[in-house]
């Protein structure tokens, strides 16, 4: 393990002082003394329904009639029992279950046995539930309130005068016990998911006018701090926007079914985070493969970029959140820029800086490992090293590390890292060409060394050319000895390759039969076995070009891919 420098040292400190002070604040203002702040735990009249924007699946009401129940990427046996009865098979089911987002696909159904069950289990849980363990994380508990308030029609509709007592009864109390506990997680996305289900529930439920001018008022700063002025989120993981939008979206629909306007923050968030999704689009229209972007959602991406009414314009740039994109005719790349986020938000972050996707048309040819299915957790420290991308890696060390800290990693619930601390990045237009230039000195501390990264997209799209160098500083630094380097491009499952005679040459071959030339010099070229984590089957084998040489202080490796002519 890394040894903390003096700033991450008091960063952790002032992280634990106010994850104390939230959980001390949360206990005092559940107390009975206080909890009249946040209103009455007897449910008002539902005014509004929400929304749902997330697909169904079809297959799921099938299976569950079969006794299997497949949640977060992960299947469970019931066996005759309640799924409340089984011993979860990871924390990701878990807290799909008491989320309930799986309401969504019973009621698409269309099936009364569907609906009996569905009143069947919420009821259950009403009266299993004691307030404590992983169905009350402020996260969950926000999933959970957004699930039974879209669903409100589906579960209470014509419902015997004891089961809708008991759903509406807990959902008030889970709004009072939201209310007061919203803070009292993990920041990011589990915050914001917190919040919004707070946000929703006061205006759905009538009685709330008071508590929700405060709740708009934290809810519109949230979104200011997590979505940044480019539309990226702060954690650095694109896909997270998908999930924030599918719950805003429905969010700015009730502040206009109740006459209230929007909070400015959220409106200017949703434009700009609609942007920035089409900026990390590749040619096969889904999200590059960057910081956490695990098993692409086309549906769910495709829900929020149809709203066109949010008045988005084209980015030009993602300078804030540390990307750029370059495009020439029919081939798109996206490349990695930035620093690692802080922290509190760095739990899905990798150790990606520099490295970039690329793809031809609707064609994917160099793709990063990406992120693993909550299922496939195993495979997670693997995904996040610099040699899962299309990056450098000096002796297979990573450019950023893995910061194992026991208390640091509870509070933040997972893994942060730690990232190079200076990022250089400019593209310029040059006689046509778009080119990328870019330095991170994440290899400084231990090797004293700077990669830099240069690479030119032709006019026409047709030619990528790429120059890698490792450097010292100002004065030319000479190593005790030679460290061996290699620099990875990961092709995607689908597409083939083969060495070709001349060295340092290489054929990539998509199924379409478009053919590309890769080429190297400064370096040995070879072909090499890989994983793609981000494949909605699990992990899938794929191949790799790796470039392997040994720096002595200052080198530099030229390569290029071409289509064939």
């Amino acid at each position: 393990m890394a040894a903390l420098s003096l700033a991450e040292k008091s960063r952790i400190a002032f992280i634990a002082a106010k994850r104390s002070q939230r959980a001390s604040m949360a206990r005092l203002q559940f107390s009975p003394m206080l909890r009249w702040r946040f209103g009455s735990a007897s449910l008002g009249n539902l005014l509004i329904v929400p929304q749902t924007l997330r697909s169904a699946d079809p297959s799921f009401w099938p299976e569950l009639k079969l006794g299997h129940m497949g949640l977060a990427g992960t299947g469970a046996d019931l066996r005759g029992r309640s799924p409340f009865e089984l011993s979860p098979p990871n924390d990701a089911w878990e807290r799909a279950l008491h989320g309930f987002g799986w309401l969504r696909h019973l009621e698409a159904s269309g099936d009364f046995e569907a609906r009996d069950l569905a009143r069947k289990l919420t009821v259950e849980w009403t009266e299993r539930q004691r307030g404590t363990g992983t169905a009350w994380e402020p996260a969950v508990v926000g999933r959970r309130i957004i699930s039974w308030l879209s669903h409100a029609n589906f579960l209470l509709d014509d419902a015997d005068v004891a089961t809708y007592d008991a759903i509406t009864s807990s959902l008030g109390s889970q709004i009072v016990r939201l209310a007061a506990s919203w803070r009292d997680g993990p920041d990011g996305y589990p915050r914001m998911l917190a919040l919004t289900g707070l946000v929703l529930a006061n205006l759905c439920v009538s009685g709330h006018d008071r508590q929700l001018d405060e709740v708009e008022k934290m809810f519109a700063a949230e979104i200011d701090r997590q979505i940044l002025s480019d539309g990226g989120h702060v954690s650095r993981n694109p896909a997270v926007l998908i999930e924030i939008l599918l719950d805003l979206l429905p969010a700015r629909q009730c502040f206009a079914a109740r006459g209230r306007k929007p909070p400015p923050a959220l409106m200017q968030g949703l434009a700009d985070a609609v942007s920035f999704l089409r900026y990390m689009r590749m040619g096969d229209g889904r999200l590059a493969r960057f910081n956490g972007v695990a098993v692409a959602s086309p549906a769910g991406l495709a829900t929020v970029l149809a709203y066109d009414d949010l008045f988005s314009t084209p980015l030009a740039a993602a300078r804030e959140s540390g990307y750029v994109q370059l495009a020439r005719g029919a081939t798109t790349l996206i490349a990695d820029a930035g620093k690692a986020p802080p922290f509190e938000f760095a739990t899905e972050a990798h150790a990606g800086c520099l490295s970039f996707e690329l793809s031809a048309g609707a064609r994917l040819i160099f793709v990063n490992g990406g992120a693993p299915a909550p299922a496939d957790q195993e495979w997670r420290a693997q995904a996040r090293a610099t040699a899962s991308h299309n990056a450098l890696a000096i002796g297979e060390m990573s450019s950023a590390r893995l910061v194992h800290h026991r208390s640091l990693e509870a509070m933040l619930g997972g893994t942060p890292i730690r990232g190079p601390q200076h990022v250089e990045s400019r593209v310029e237009e040059l006689s046509g060409d778009l080119v990328w230039t870019a330095s991170h000195d994440g290899y400084f501390g231990r090797f004293g060394l700077i990669h830099h990264r240069q690479v030119s997209l032709s006019a026409s799209g047709s030619c990528v050319r790429g120059v890698d160098r490792l450097s010292g500083t100002e004065t030319a630094l000479r190593l005790k000895a030679d460290l061996p380097f290699a620099i990875h491009f990961h092709l995607h499952p689908d597409v083939s390759c083969r060495l070709c005679a001349e060295p340092g040459m290489a054929e990539i071959v998509t199924p379409e039969g478009q053919v590309w030339l890769f080429l190297a010099d400064g370096a040995t070229l070879s072909i090499e076995e890989s994983t793609y984590f981000a494949d909605s089957s699990g992990p899938r084998r794929t191949l790799q070009f790796v470039l392997r040489a040994a720096t002595f202080g200052d080198t530099a490796v030229s390569w290029e891919a071409r289509i064939k002519a």
